[in-house]
């Protein structure tokens, strides 16, 4: 089956080791593949290809492969490695996963030029490159365009001892690497070799393998979790889901939405307003942040929370953002001023910085929810003060620029809608105001008489004060008045 957008040189050496290594694509390549090829769905590129190795293994214990087809890449085939070559075994610790022995062959036969980027992780047996879709094309790389991501994993199997912690991983077969998986559709892999036992193959078939019947939910358009225990496994699974319902459409199977909503009724993790943040397991709050990036920066967001409020999966977060109904217009202003909006969205829990604390944000975003708060503060006390606040543009300027705020504070309070009387100073002063510099400068000062030291930038604050003040004065003053009634 061909795959659009794969450089010719990198899918005969792929059937070629498939050949000594039970190789195959797996993943969201596989689901658009069928959804392109059978269904008909547009085509949606080809971003970066999953790639699963399987270790030769006896007990979940990787052992090297001790016989002549061990494979490597020399001058375009597939020949014996001399260091696989050794009869003795020898434990998975002193020996390199599968998956980084064929990625290092990988690169040696496709050059560095081809392959400039390739990144090992020993944790999981992983591996990351890159391919010059240029270079394999014997094009430079233009600006802009993208490399082919190639994730290259050794078969594993996971298990879960404590709901939402990281899995417990061992090696596997390719059928328990596809057991692990997180839906139907995702749980399929295509071996780069033919079918055994199907003569009538041409030798560039591949062979399709779908234990758990996701094409039968890519035809329904169903999003279904592979087990009974998907979710209480790992909760982010739900906000994959969503991303899934944004991206292609699905919806998700009645059994499915049964088993996210009695997980999510038991809530065994402790996420209650009040509670401890590290009383919830540290890796599922990294996760469920990471998912959440990917939700809001690459998919069209309003559907994805759309059908998360939807199955009551927003309490994944906080139980006040399920209850709110103000996220799409806080959302769409935080996209507007450019403010991140992970932000935005946890701006709406009961406790923001604890929530920010749990996802593990960033200090940038964690920080902007500090001064927002502030902000609200000192908004909040200036309405209550005897002259019932700021009246003048100036003084709207010195409140939203004293210390401890920052623009990015202003604009998130516009976002999250502030009353309406203080909305329109608000705006102005991000519009227009704190754009306004002193019409005169240090050097003119001194030229007047005025010493240096603290007294010289008081005065030139006080010059751009009164400029701000004179310019709001003189746009009242071109304002045309109001018709009279007769």
């Amino acid at each position: 089956m061909e795959i659009p957008g794969l450089p010719p040189q990198l899918l005969p050496l792929l059937r070629q080791a498939a050949v000594h290594h039970r190789l195959a694509l797996v993943g969201g390549a596989v689901r658009d593949l069928l959804l392109h090829r059978v269904h008909h769905d547009p085509w949606r590129g080809l971003p970066d290809l999953d790639l699963v190795v399987e270790e030769a293994s006896l007990g979940g214990v990787s052992w090297p492969a001790a016989s002549p087809e061990a494979a490597i890449a020399i001058e375009g085939s597939w020949q014996p490695a001399p260091e696989d070559s050794q009869p003795e075994r020898v434990s998975a610790l002193e020996r390199p996963p599968a998956a980084h022995r064929l990625a290092r062959r990988l690169r040696q036969q496709l050059g560095p030029q081809l392959v400039p980027f390739l990144q090992e992780h020993g944790a999981y047996g992983t591996v990351e490159l890159e391919l010059d879709l240029g270079a394999c094309h014997g094009e430079a790389l233009q600006a802009g365009d993208q490399p082919l991501l190639l994730d290259l994993a050794s078969a594993r199997q996971e298990s879960y001892p404590v709901p939402g912690e990281n899995p417990r991983v061992r090696y596997g077969s390719l059928d328990d690497d596809l057991a692990r998986r997180d839906f139907t559709i995702n749980a399929m892999a295509l071996l780069l070799v033919p079918c055994r036992g199907d003569p009538a193959s041409p030798p560039d078939a591949s062979c399709l393998l779908d234990p758990h019947g996701g094409q039968r939910d890519l035809v329904r358009r169903q999003l279904r979790f592979l087990h009974a225990a998907s979710v209480r496994d790992d909760p982010t699974r739900v906000l994959r889901g969503a991303r899934y319902v944004a991206r292609l459409g699905f919806t998700l199977a009645p059994e499915s939405l049964e088993q996210l909503q009695s997980t999510l009724a038991t809530w065994p993790w402790g996420w209650r307003p009040g509670d401890p943040p590290g009383q919830a397991p540290s890796a599922l709050g990294t996760r469920l942040r990471m998912e959440l990036e990917l939700l809001l920066e690459r998919e069209a967001w309003r559907r994805a929370l759309t059908a998360l409020q939807g199955w009551g999966a927003l309490q994944l977060l906080d139980q006040r953002i399920q209850a709110d109904r103000t996220w799409p217009r806080r959302l769409a202003w935080a996209q507007r001023f450019g403010l991140p909006l992970p932000a935005a969205l946890v701006a709406a829990a009961a406790d923001p910085l604890a929530l920010a604390e749990r996802l593990q944000l960033p200090h940038r975003q964690h920080k902007l929810l500090s001064q927002w708060l502030l902000l609200l503060q000192r908004l909040a006390e200036a309405a209550s003060a005897p002259a019932d606040g700021p009246a003048e543009p100036s003084q709207w300027t010195q409140l939203l620029e004293s210390p401890g705020l920052s623009a990015e504070a202003v604009a998130l309070a516009l976002a999250c809608g502030s009353g309406s009387t203080r909305r329109r100073p608000l705006l102005r002063w991000w519009l227009l105001w704190r754009h306004v510099r002193s019409p005169l400068s240090a050097k003119d000062l001194l030229a007047q008489g005025v010493t240096p030291g603290p007294q010289l930038g008081m005065r030139l604050r006080q010059a751009r004060l009164e400029a701000i003040d004179q310019l709001e004065e003189a746009r009242v003053l071109r304002r045309p008045a109001a018709p009279t009634r007769r």
